[in-house]
């Protein structure tokens, strides 16, 4: 058997390899926890509560902050753990880690369909209009939960929880072969960043030159928003997907190179510390950028920026439609009224021509 520590966010920060840093992972952790809980719930609380018309867009933030916030409820058992041991058991380690994976996922699936979407909206708006009226988001958020799962499921069959130091620790995975450790490492690499990034580039490459072209203010504050929710994505997940590609490296390195392999592994592990903690700064960070992008929309205590910023997103998204639907109306009612009064109009012209034809001469 094969043990592996080519391990997903907290997994790679082992403490007994880390033992000058661990009071500092734990204070990261503990400050991830303390800003990005009560910041992700804030928004599932003000879209849910305040925002009656969601457009797709608000509708993936509430899916995206739902996804950090399942991994942020993780970090007290993590932080304990790291401190001293892991003593809840492996059925809960396979499950927590699980989740982090399966949010993980999901996290990158939601911000580049957000991606997606907001080059529809911009480059093609009129279908993002069919879109809208197609309803398919629901459709697609169930997918896209589903993948992130199915996804996740090599996670349950490697994750172990085994001993260092006479201490148990949730740290490790158990392949049966360098086969397997590559597969796993290659299919969430691809998966999780490689193809997701490639699409983000090219939605943002051929957006750069029309967000400064933008006609509506409103919609161009979005669209730099959400290029700012995918530009951190990338920042904290790229140096944890570094390490997997250097672990990719270090299985396909033949044996007759095992010094670069052994270096390649060294610098691996010296990276793995800071690729753990942005891993769970992604989840915090987003309720930040939202509420710097809010500043800007503060009216009142009552009627806060962020419930104005999340209104003004559906307000210039497509998905939220009742605007275009009562100026369609509104349109449509306007030519009625005007068809009507020109038949009045024609029927009164008839009779007084019926009148002058039948008037004595």
């Amino acid at each position: 058997m094969n043990r592996s520590a080519e391990l997903s966010s907290l997994e790679e920060m082992a403490p007994e390899e880390f033992d000058g840093g661990t009071v500092v992972v734990c204070v990261i952790l503990g400050l991830a926890f303390l800003l990005g809980a009560p910041g992700n719930l804030l928004v599932i609380w003000t879209i849910l509560r305040h925002v009656k018309q969601r457009s797709h867009t608000v509708m993936l933030i509430l899916h995206l902050a739902a996804a950090d916030l399942l991994v942020l409820i993780t970090l007290p058992l993590w932080i304990y753990s790291l401190a001293r041991s892991w003593v809840f058991g492996e059925p809960c380690c396979k499950a927590m880690v699980f989740m982090i994976n399966a949010c993980m996922y999901s996290s990158v699936f939601l911000i580049t369909l957000m991606s997606v979407e907001r080059f529809v909206a911009v480059r093609y708006p009129f279908a993002s209009a069919e879109w809208k009226r197609k309803k398919a988001l629901n459709k697609l958020l169930l997918a896209l939960w589903t993948a992130a799962f199915l996804f996740s499921i090599p996670v349950i069959l490697t994750q172990v929880v085994d001993q260092k130091d006479g201490e148990e620790h949730c740290l490790y995975r158990l392949y049966t072969s360098p086969t397997q450790e590559l597969v796993c490492v290659l299919l969430e690499t691809l998966v999780g960043y490689v193809l997701p990034f490639a699409i983000l580039v090219v939605c943002y490459g051929c957006l750069c030159s029309r967000i400064t072209q933008m006609t509506f203010k409103s919609k161009r504050k979005s669209t730099v928003l959400i290029a700012s929710v995918v530009i951190a994505f990338a920042i904290c997940w790229t140096p944890h997907h570094i390490g997997n590609i250097l672990s990719l490296i270090v299985l396909a390195t033949d044996s007759s190179l095992s010094d670069t392999a052994e270096s390649l592994e060294g610098v691996r592990s010296t990276m793995a510390l800071i690729a753990g903690a942005m891993v769970f700064i992604s989840s915090t960070i987003n309720p930040i950028l939202y509420m710097f992008a809010a500043r800007s929309f503060r009216s009142s205590l009552r009627d806060t920026g962020i419930q104005k910023l999340f209104r003004h997103i559906s307000s210039t998204s497509p998905g939220e439609g009742n605007r275009e639907v009562s100026f369609v109306s509104k349109r449509h009612s306007n030519q009625t009224n005007s068809s009507h009064c020109v038949s009045e109009s024609k029927d009164q012209m008839n009779i007084l021509i019926k009148m002058c034809e039948n008037s004595p001469s």
